[in-house]
């Protein structure tokens, strides 16, 4: 579940293809909030967890501890890669579009009575304008990316290892992702990320190891 190899990929094919940066996931998700897991603090998390007497027979959410939206990193991830995300991009016709039930229910179908929402609770659906799994097959994908991994010495099988189904789920949910760390917080964990910086800078670590080409 490596979404920054992956979301890097895409964005160094599309730099190479002279594209610009499209979202590929749904228009919903876009501009709702989302939240992301620092595998550097799951693994912080996972000792202090293993140790800590608090901790002891609990379950707990491991999230960075930000709130997030893609309207806000979307652009970010474009600037890293010399992009630009087109000023019209949920305008335009989608390119690969997808369009898959997630189940035969919702999840919080199961509470929807307690919580008063019986009956509004349709099953989910994951929904994306360019299908990320079809695209990183499309033989001028490929092309590019061999180009790219020759040209700067790139693991060339990159393109078959990343997790598009992982970031197809990511990008192309309709719903809010909001996970609360108060229970780890009062247990006493205090660990915290910035997810941009994260990303920012887990991009430049796989820059440094080959797997990703380095920013012109």
């Amino acid at each position: 579940m490596n979404l920054a190899s992956t979301l890097g990929i895409y964005a160094a094919v599309q730099a190479e293809l002279g594209s610009e940066l499209p979202f590929p996931g749904s228009e919903t998700v876009y501009t709702r909030f989302d939240c992301f897991t620092s595998s550097k603090l799951h693994a912080e998390f996972c000792r202090w967890a293993a140790l800590a007497p608090t901790a002891a027979n609990e379950a707990f959410n491991t999230v960075n501890g930000d709130i997030e939206s893609w309207q806000n990193l979307w652009p970010r991830i474009a600037k890293h890669f010399g992009l630009r995300v087109p000023a019209d991009q949920f305008s335009r016709p989608p390119s690969l579009p997808s369009d898959l039930p997630m189940g035969e229910w919702s999840p919080i179908s199961v509470e929807a009575s307690r919580i008063g929402l019986q009956g509004r609770t349709p099953p989910d659906r994951l929904k994306q304008r360019t299908d990320l799994q079809k695209w990183s097959q499309l033989p001028e994908v490929k092309e590019a990316w061999n180009r790219l991994s020759e040209r700067h010495g790139l693991d060339k099988d990159a393109v078959e290892k990343a997790t598009w189904g992982f970031a197809a789920f990511v990008l192309g949910r309709e719903y809010d992702l909001v996970a609360n760390m108060t229970k780890a917080r009062e247990a006493g964990f205090q660990g915290f990320v910035d997810s941009w910086k994260c990303l920012d800078e887990v991009f430049s670590e796989l820059e440094a190891n080959k797997v990703l080409p380095k920013r012109k």
